[in-house]
This record gives C-alpha cells, sequence and structure tokens, in this order.
C-alpha cells in the first residue's frame, strides 16, 4: 500500500467532507487516511481542517470494514501540538505497561497458540503494521483464554493497544506558523514519536484570508492589503535546526511519489517528524478556478516558488547527508505562476510599482532560497 497504485487501492476513510470544492487540504488527509486511518488518531487544530472535518451533524472521517478509522479530537487553535502530545504520551505509558504485561504472560502458563504471537508482539512492539497484523492473529486466542489468569484478563482489556497507534498532529499555517507556534516548536525539541501535518494555504483560511507568518511578500491578504512587506518563515528550516527532527516539504501535485514518500518516512521515524504540505486555497483566487488546484501545486514547484525537499537524521546514522532537494531547477516563470492568483494580480492591477518591487524582492528571496538548499544537499560527509 506505500506505492502510489497500491495506495489508491486503500479505502479512503475521509469522504464527503464540507470542504470547498477544490480544496488543496484534502487530498493530503485523505491519503493520510488511506495510509494509517486504521490505526491513526488526530489532534486537529482549529481552522479549515477542524471545520470541514468535525461540523456536526456530519463527520468526514469514517470506517472501514471491520469498524476502525481515525479517533479525531479539537482542543483549542492555540494548544493543539501540547494536546497531541499528551495523547502521545497517554498511549506510550499505557503501551509501556502493556508490554510489562505480556512479558509476565509468557512466563505463565498460556495456550503455545499465543506465547509465540506474544513473542513475535514483542520483537515489533514498536511496527504499526505488524501489530495490527499481529493484533488480528492473538485476538482470536485472547478471547478464548482470558479468563485463564489475571495476567490474561488484564491484557484483554487493553487489547487495543497491542497495535502501535499511528499518531499525528495536524493544522493549518495560522496554527502551526502563529498562533500555536510556541506549541509545535516545544512538542518537536522534545523528540519524542510524533507526527505533525501542516497544510500550508499561506494564509489564515478559516477566519477569512487573514495575512500569516506564512503568507508570502507581494501577496494581498486582510492585514496586508497593500501587499505583504516581509518575507515568509521557513518553518522546514527551524526544525531542521534540531538536527534530529524528520521534516519534509511536499506539494502533491508536483510530486505525488514525493508525497508519499514523505508521509511513509514520517511515520516510520522513530522521533519527532513535521511535513509541510503545500495546500492551494480559494483565497488564492486562482484564475481557471479551484479545479486547477493540483496544477497550481505543480507550478508552485516547477516555478521555484515552492521547493520540495527532505530532511532524513537516519542517514546521518549511515554516514550520508541528511538533507536530500526533491525538486529540479525552475523551468516555468515565476511571474506567469504569481500573476494567475488574483492575490497577487490585485496589487499588480492597483500599485503597479508596488507589486514590481515586491515581486523583485520575492523573485531575489526564492533564488537565494535555492542557492542555500542547493549547498545543504551538495554537503558530502567524510568518513570518520
Amino acid at each position: 500500500k506505500f506505492t502510489l497504485k497500491g495506495s489508491q487501492f486503500q479505502k479512503p476513510l475521509l469522504e464527503y467532507s464540507g470542504a470547498c470544492a477544490g480544496c488543496g487540504e484534502t487530498p493530503y488527509f485523505k491519503l493520510l487516511t488511506q495510509l494509517f486511518g486504521d490505526r491513526m488518531i488526530m489532534a486537529n487544530a482549529t481552522g479549515c481542517t477542524s471545520i470541514w472535518g468535525a461540523s456536526a451533524p456530519s463527520i468526514p472521517y469514517t470506517t472501514n470494514e471491520k469498524g476502525y478509522g481515525p479517533a479525531w479530537a479539537n482542543s483549542l487553535f492555540e494548544d493543539n501540538a501540547e494536546f497531541g502530545y499528551g495523547i502521545y504520551l497517554g498511549q506510550k505509558y499505557r503501551r509501556e505497561k502493556l508490554h510489562v504485561l505480556v512479558e509476565k504472560a509468557i512466563k505463565e502458563e498460556i495456550s503455545e497458540n499465543l506465547k509465540p504471537l506474544f513473542s513475535k508482539w514483542l520483537e515489533n512492539f514498536d511496527n504499526g503494521e505488524i501489530t495490527k497484523d499481529l493484533f488480528e492473529e492473538i485476538n482470536p486466542f485472547l478471547e478464548k483464554e482470558k479468563d485463564k489468569t489475571e495476567t490474561l484478563k488484564k491484557i484483554y482489556i487493553e487489547k487495543d493497544l497491542l497495535v502501535k497507534p499511528s499518531i499525528w498532529i495536524t493544522g493549518g499555517d495560522g496554527w502551526a506558523y502563529d498562533i500555536g507556534y510556541g506549541g509545535l516548536d516545544h512538542v518537536i525539541a522534545l523528540g519524542e514519536d510524533v507526527n505533525i501535518l501542516v497544510v500550508d494555504t499561506e494564509v489564515y483560511s478559516n477566519t477569512g484570508m487573514q495575512s500569516s507568518k506564512a503568507t508570502p511578500i507581494g501577496s494581498v491578504a486582510k492585514f496586508a492589503a497593500s501587499g505583504k512587506r516581509v518575507q515568509k518563515k521557513d518553518l522546514g528550516l527551524i526544525a531542521m535546526s534540531y538536527g534530529n527532527v524528520y521534516v519534509a516539504s511536499i506539494s502533491m501535485g508536483a510530486d505525488k511519489v514525493g508525497t508519499l514518500r514523505a508521509f511513509k518516512e514520517a511515520e516510520e521515524y522513530k522521533g519527532p517528524s513535521i511535513i509541510i504540505a503545500f495546500a492551494p486555497c480559494i483565497g488564492h483566487g486562482l484564475k481557471g478556478g479551484m479545479a486547477f488546484s493540483q496544477k497550481e501545486e505543480e507550478e508552485a514547484v516547477s516555478s521555484g516558488y515552492w521547493f520540495d525537499y527532505r530532511f532524513d537524521p537516519r542517514l546521518k546514522e549511515q554516514n550520508k547527508n541528511p538533507f536530500i532537494l526533491d525538486s529540479k531547477d525552475p523551468s516555468t516563470d515565476l511571474d506567469k505562476f504569481v500573476y494567475n492568483q488574483l492575490r497577487y494580480g490585485y496589487l499588480k492591477k492597483t500599485h503597479p510599482e508596488i507589486a514590481d518591487r515586491l515581486f523583485n524582492e520575492l523573485k531575489q528571496h526564492l533564488k537565494e532560497k535555492l542557492e542555500l538548499y542547493k549547498k545543504m544537499a551538495a554537503v558530502e560527509k567524510k568518513p570518520e
């Protein structure tokens, strides 16, 4: 299921959402549920993702034929990272307790059916896919033998924890770059095994298209009616500075295989991981309409507006450069891409001189950023 073709044969556990037609956020969440949805726990920040994701009476998250699906929760706008971290800690300590119980059960008088399965489970305690399959084998025997010993009874009560949950902290750029940034930074600095997905629309989408720290220079938004005057914050670079955080910047329309790979690597990584995903929004004002949102994602990368990369700390253990730049050199016009969106085109029409100056600053900034990423990707690790 971790191939491009295979992933699309997995049942999406997100259906009939209330998002705008052509929304750039929902395809990422749909893919997330196809890969990990049957064992996923989500802490979702307030914003578009919580509005289309949990507006009663219709909830788009669903279950598969076995009744498994994402467990979804929302706290506040500002504390989602801490909220998700708390969920992770609760699961972690409960599973550690279960680990002790299983070790104890193996030493007791239990059937020869359960013993090898329990041993295999202990060996693969932190492997989500294997523990999921083992649960299906263990459960029938556990059902029969649960009254044999007090230990088996306790394991039976906590049997849902036999499967390693995939915990995701999700939200938009208003949360991750601005209001919840302090918490997000704190959580990734703790070094625990949490996964973070930031769908970056470069604006506060849900509250009415206000400017955020993810809004690029020259873009028109509320609180930046004459164009944003400062450059976009580089959240990925900040996360990479810790050295032990898996970081990926992706754009689905530009690289579907790379998007899938980033989700897989982030979930497998035993430590904090953050994926920053470019997500076109109705607030961008695409001239062709939101039917072209995947096309915008493709052109964002081909024009050098957005960069796809991965930072995998595990590569350092192999004496390899952890930074991989997946984007190629720009091959299409940046100005054509930018001015195909009303958020840039409006300023060009009303204040052409300001628009030209800010566009040139944006162009120079993106050029410098690409040069920096190229230098980072070119660093060779020397044998120790």
